[in-house]
């Protein structure tokens, strides 16, 4: 299913592979610092409830 890209095809799919490896990072980027939010937040409640 592949559309005939002809000599541009390097391009195009060079393209695609790097939009795909930017979107994995901002995605993995988010959940990391999704995760050191709620640690820090877990942190800061763990400090109110004994303060």
């Amino acid at each position: 299913m592949m559309p005939d890209l002809g000599k541009y095809a390097f391009y195009v799919l060079s393209a695609y592979g790097v939009s795909l490896v930017c979107l994995g990072a901002l995605i993995w980027g988010s959940f990391r610092r999704a995760a050191k939010a709620r640690a820090q937040l877990a942190e800061i409640e763990a400090r109110t409830k004994h303060g």
